[in-house]
């Protein structure tokens, strides 16, 4: 059951993770693959739901139409959404092809268990990255890193905040003194 690539629509879809990430090596290879129209998107893989691109996409996707991507982990990283996405893709009547992935091709009929297992590949490598990341941010923490946004008052400043407090001095007059908000001088307290 292939479809005719002659009497398909492709519709292209790029993503990278981060805004310092550049999305040319896939919108290179989905307009030499024949894409007219391709979505794109700088926005994490880890949720499929915070990719206004790739919604869009597939709520215009019409019977016949070839969703193109360059790699499975463009389209998602964890297996449940990769189905997810693909049922949607097969509800609009359109097939799903990677094209540096070429045994993924939904009109095949092995092609949800080669989505699956890519699926769930980029989510195994996703977890891998999240124990690397723990893993350095603990070795950090060994080594003296401070994690986190700088306190807005020193030591010595949140010494005198609390000598104020403790003279009955209002909050708000506190905050307003050292150019804090109430909420800052309420959390010294």
């Amino acid at each position: 059951m292939r479809q005719n690539s002659l009497s398909s629509r492709l519709v292209g879809y790029a993503r990278v993770s981060t805004g310092g990430q550049d999305l040319a090596y896939q919108l290179e290879r989905l307009r030499s693959a024949g894409c007219r129209r391709i979505f794109h998107e700088k926005r994490s893989g880890k949720n499929t739901t915070d990719r206004p691109e790739l919604h869009k996409l597939l709520r215009l996707l019409k019977p016949g139409d070839v969703l193109l991507a360059t790699v499975s982990d463009r389209v998602a990283r964890d297996p449940m959404d990769m189905l997810t996405i693909l049922n949607s893709v097969k509800a609009s009547g359109a097939g799903l092809r990677l094209l540096d992935e070429p045994f993924i091709d939904t009109t095949s009929e092995l092609a949800d268990l080669f989505l699956f297992i890519l699926g769930w590949f980029a989510r195994w490598h996703r977890l891998r990255i999240l124990e690397n990341t723990a893993h350095g941010r603990e070795m950090a923490r060994r080594r003296g890193v401070k994690f986190g946004r700088k306190p807005k008052l020193g030591p010595s400043d949140r010494k005198i905040v609390v000598e104020r407090l403790s003279n009955g001095e209002p909050c708000a007059q506190i905050a307003r003194a050292f150019g804090v908000s109430k909420s800052t001088i309420l959390r010294i307290r």
